[in-house]
């Protein structure tokens, strides 16, 4: 892959636009640079304190489920720094080697219950079309414009509410996902994709009896639960806020431009020191959706040394809270919309 397809070169806008977006390219070819040793030393400070906890889980759950519960708590944030290593390894940027990158995805994809081959191809379709209204249901969360929420038959404006509850969202459909649904390959997914799930779901189930024997299958159950649902939980957020916060940029394709949809339609998540090492620095968001071969572990530095990234508006975390309420895009005054906007909008539907 070339640094034209890295950043979405032959997408629309413009000329005045595609010499912009050369400048933006010379930037982020700086820091599309893979270390062995950047590389080695973060799965050591994240593989390794995460078995370490399993261990430690083994031990406390001859005593007390009081004392694996916050364990488990702790193992799901680095279950998080995990999914953000197998993140790079679909985009071919956490080490040089296409090969390792393979490999290491595929077992780092076994922890966190999802398969590597599948996912990097429906990521790699989220990544060409994120910010684009026209072609939305590849690897994002469901969103409706506010027209076609008014335009839905009674049981689709249904599954939609109860799909944007935030209970649902962030609490029930996390762990789904991740312990059923990624159980499934996609209809459009070609027989190596397929494949790679069957392969990824033995895999689980390997580790799972594994574990199960050496712990005792309550306790697996009680300890996978707690972290898989931190992790999951954590990683849906993350996901849903990089995409849909105040200010957010979306168009349709005709006004679609890769660099703009990644400046404006990714989130700047600023988070606490702590979180955003657990995190993986994912929220440089814009940064990583301009050129996702930089790997997570140069974002921070690119963030700092670049004034075009610098004049990205931040999003802290308390405002990020804000996203809660957001469910529909109204096309009308360009933003996210609560269903209270449908008020306003509401007469306008048997036009």
């Amino acid at each position: 892959m070339n640094d034209q397809d890295d950043l979405g070169g032959g997408t629309p806008g413009g000329q005045e636009h595609e010499q912009e977006t050369a400048g933006w390219k010379d930037i982020v070819r700086k820091y599309q640079r893979s270390s062995a040793w950047l590389g080695a030393c973060q799965i050591l400070d994240t593989v390794g304190p995460y078995a370490l906890l399993w261990v430690l889980m083994y031990f406390a759950a001859g005593v007390s489920y009081w004392l694996v519960v916050p364990l488990a708590v702790l193992a799901g944030a680095f279950l998080v720094r995990i999914f953000i290593i197998f993140h790079d390894c679909t985009h071919g940027s956490f080490f040089k080697s296409g090969r390792a990158n393979d490999i290491l995805g595929f077992l780092a994809g076994v922890l966190v219950f999802t398969p590597y081959h599948h996912w990097r191809w429906e990521h790699t379709v989220h990544h060409s079309i994120a910010g684009d209204l026209d072609r939305r249901g590849m690897g994002d969360i469901w969103t409706l414009t506010v027209q076609e929420y008014l335009d839905a038959s009674p049981w689709k404006r249904f599954s939609y509410r109860l799909a944007r509850n935030p209970f649902v969202l962030f609490a029930l459909a996390p762990l789904f996902l991740f312990v059923v649904l990624h159980r499934i390959p996609s209809r459009d997914a070609k027989a190596r994709e397929r494949r790679w799930v069957y392969v990824t779901n033995l895999a689980i189930a390997a580790m799972a009896g594994g574990l199960a024997w050496i712990f005792g299958l309550k306790a697996y159950l009680v300890i996978q639960s707690v972290t898989l649902l931190v992790a999951s939980t954590a990683g849906v957020w993350l996901f849903y806020v990089q995409h849909q916060f105040e200010g957010v940029c979306w168009e349709r394709k005709d006004d679609w431009d890769f660099a703009r949809a990644a400046l404006e339609g990714s989130s700047f998540y600023k988070l606490p020191g702590i979180l955003q090492w657990f995190t993986g620095s994912i929220g440089f968001h814009h940064i990583h959706h301009l050129s996702p071969r930089i790997p997570n572990y140069r974002l921070k530095r690119a963030q700092n040394a670049e004034p075009l990234f610098q004049q990205v508006k931040p999003l802290t975390l308390r405002a990020s809270l804000k996203s809660f309420t957001f469910r529909l895009w109204d096309e009308g005054q360009r933003k996210l919309v609560g269903f209270k906007a449908l008020r306003a909008v509401r007469p306008k539907a048997g036009k």
